[in-house]
């Protein structure tokens, strides 16, 4: 039989065991409450730290790489920075910052070829109706030209003549930079009347030196030849532009394998690689061109070359550099763009440089008239292509073109009326400036009406002296009109 005190010496034996183990598990159970605490607060820590990684790449995304992605599309050479933390790429935020920058740069080319679409047929439509008061301001002054026949007075009309061609030669340039059509349908006309054409656009027409080392007849299909000109003209712009006024440009007129090259060579300050191949990828036409890339104020020249470049398939390059240190840039014409037109049916325009090739030259021994000499001395080797004549007004100035020259003034020479006497005429004077020779046949007309007005009617003598002299009213008309057209 169990006594009572041992029975009350194992129950407490019992109770302190139970004590012992319900300590122990409540030691243990504080210890793993401590350890979750301290999990608890590194995972509070942690996340505190990637929210605040985290809101640091969105702003970094805003300040930085969104502003930098859509400069990029304006200009191609400025960086796009990272990400602010680079062991950011590795988790699943660096691709969707990357996705939010893709699809930033595709809205932006959307909405910047819209609104440029937009500024571009609202320009189209402006340069439209400037155009056309260009014409009517044209057909103006060319009226006053053959009504005014006072020396000073023609002077005056023709510079206001040659400042509104290149008016229009700018406004035809913006509006086919636009998407527009050139404005004007030619016939088949001499390649050397087209570039000269294009010269005569320019006001430092004097500086550029054309050297026609293509066949006599080499010509241009009715298509060409007036993007032809324009090229021509914007890349003689450039060069007059970036080359010392007292320095000339060359250009070449030469056969190739598949056609004829035009050649400019300026000595200009010339152009870095950067520059020469941003000029090249704007002339090659293969790449949709939007006015937001053309600068404040925009250049169109280069841009309306590789506008008509893409459109008429010919082909331009700025690649090299001129030997005489500027730019070199070479228009080439296919083969498939060239006509043959007989030179003695229709010849080029008298103004118009002469072919260096032998078959040429014995063409055209025989002498010029003197009032041709005369035009293509001052005009060196302008002419007034680009205008558009009526009859009347040709009739009335002395172009004899046929109506399939495609609006290139086309000049005779006109051969010497003899006198009734039968004497000898004597030899041709030298060539005189226009200015001059405006100033001789004024007095001679003014001499003539003042020995009307005293006899009470014309003289025979005055008759026959206009006569020997191969001028009369016309002739004077027509050689202000070639003095203010060729330019």
């Amino acid at each position: 039989m169990i006594e009572l005190p041992d029975l009350a010496t194992g129950g407490l034996a019992v109770g302190i065991v139970s004590a012992l183990a319900l300590g122990g598990g409540l030691l243990r159970a504080q210890r793993q409450q401590a350890r979750q605490r301290a999990e608890i607060a590194a995972l509070r820590r942690q996340l505190d730290g990637a929210v605040k990684a985290f809101t640091a790449e969105i702003e970094h995304l805003a300040a930085r790489r969104v502003p930098a992605a859509a400069q990029q599309m304006a200009h191609p050479h400025v960086p796009v920075p990272g990400p602010l933390h680079p062991q950011t790429s590795d988790t699943p935020i660096g691709p969707a910052l990357e996705h939010v920058l893709n699809g930033l740069r595709v809205e932006l080319a959307a909405q910047r070829t819209r609104i440029d679409a937009a500024a571009q047929a609202g320009m189209r439509g402006a340069t439209r109706e400037i155009q056309a008061a260009l014409y009517r301001l044209q057909d103006a002054l060319r009226g006053l030209q053959q009504k005014y026949d006072e020396p000073e007075l023609a002077q005056t009309l023709f510079q206001l003549d040659h400042e509104n061609e290149q008016s229009l030669r700018r406004a035809q340039v913006a509006a086919v930079v636009c998407g527009a059509w050139v404005g004007l349908a030619r016939e088949e006309s001499h390649l050397v009347d087209a570039v000269t054409g294009g010269q005569a656009r320019l006001a430092g027409y004097h500086r550029v030196r054309i050297h026609n080392h293509l066949t006599a007849g080499t010509g241009l299909v009715s298509h060409a030849v007036e993007p032809v000109a324009i090229i021509v003209a914007e890349l003689l712009d450039n060069a007059l532009r970036h080359s010392a006024p007292d320095t000339e440009v060359l250009v070449n007129l030469e056969h190739v394998h598949h056609g004829v090259c035009v050649t400019v060579d300026d000595a200009g300050l010339g152009m870095t690689q950067d520059e020469r191949a941003h000029a090249q990828r704007l002339v090659a036409g293969s790449e949709p061109i939007l006015l937001t890339e053309l600068g404040d104020p925009p250049r169109m020249g280069l841009a309306a070359i590789g506008q008509l470049t893409r459109q008429f398939d010919l082909d331009v390059d700025l690649s090299s550099p001129s030997p005489y240190g500027g730019v070199r840039a070479v228009l080439r014409v296919d083969s498939r763009l060239l006509s043959r037109i007989d030179p003695e049916e229709r010849p080029p325009a008298a103004s118009a440089a002469r072919s260096t090739r032998p078959a040429e030259r014995a063409e055209t021994r025989h002498e010029p008239s003197v009032d041709s000499v005369a035009r293509a001395e001052v005009a060196g080797t302008t002419h007034g292509y680009g205008t558009e004549h009526d009859d009347a007004s040709d009739a009335a100035s002395g172009h004899h073109a046929p109506r399939d020259t495609g609006g290139l003034p086309q000049r005779r020479r006109r051969r010497r009326t003899t006198t009734a006497s039968g004497d000898t005429p004597e030899p041709n004077p030298p060539a005189r400036r226009p200015e001059e020779a405006a100033a001789a046949l004024g007095a001679l007309q003014a001499g003539t009406a003042a020995a009307r007005s005293a006899a009470g009617e014309p003289a025979d003598d005055d008759r026959a002296a206009v006569s020997d002299t191969g001028h009369d009213d016309t002739d004077q008309t027509d050689h202000e009109h070639e003095g203010g057209t060729a330019r």
